[in-house]
């Protein structure tokens, strides 16, 4: 199989960011990247090319890294409880899940997308519980929320 060398003129999900020199197969390169123009061969031509995709990435990287500061800090400010419907007991009727938070977090205005949270286990119970957001790809976030009874609890006799 045929690999070449290309250098990457837009990000790409697990294969790179703007500037980066990687390796692909050809056919890759050749039939999808190029025509998209999301990367260019590389050669001595593109030097100029290089140096200021690599301008702009450390620009770009730079504003997402203070967004998503400003992002994690509101999100440590906010107190969310999840209300669910309970049967006898407070028992509850399904689980919360990650869209449930994400309902939350954007009422607060809070702009992440569903799979940057992560619940460890599922949430079967009342009480308070922690969820990782993962605002930045160096930023963690620990967000405790509390799930509460969305009618009267009924002790059973």
């Amino acid at each position: 199989m045929a690999i070449t060398d290309i250098l990457l003129l837009k990000p790409i999900e697990k294969l790179g960011n703007e500037g980066d020199h990687v390796q692909v197969k050809a056919g890759y390169a050749r039939n999808f990247l190029f025509p998209k123009l999301m990367a260019v061969p590389v050669n001595h031509a593109n030097r100029k090319q290089i140096d200021a995709l690599i301008k702009r990435r450390e620009a770009r990287l730079t504003n997402e890294l203070s967004t998503a500061q400003g992002i994690a800090n509101k999100i440590e400010n906010l107190h969310i409880a999840i209300a669910m419907k309970t049967g006898p007991g407070g028992k509850l009727f399904g689980s919360v899940t990650t869209q449930h938070l994400h309902e939350q977090l954007t009422t607060h205005d809070v702009k992440i997308e569903r799979r940057q949270i992560a619940l460890n286990n599922p949430v079967k119970s009342l009480g308070k519980h922690n969820a990782k957001i993962k605002v930045h790809a160096e930023l963690f976030i620990d967000l405790e929320f509390e799930v509460v009874s969305e009618n009267p609890i009924d002790k059973e006799s």
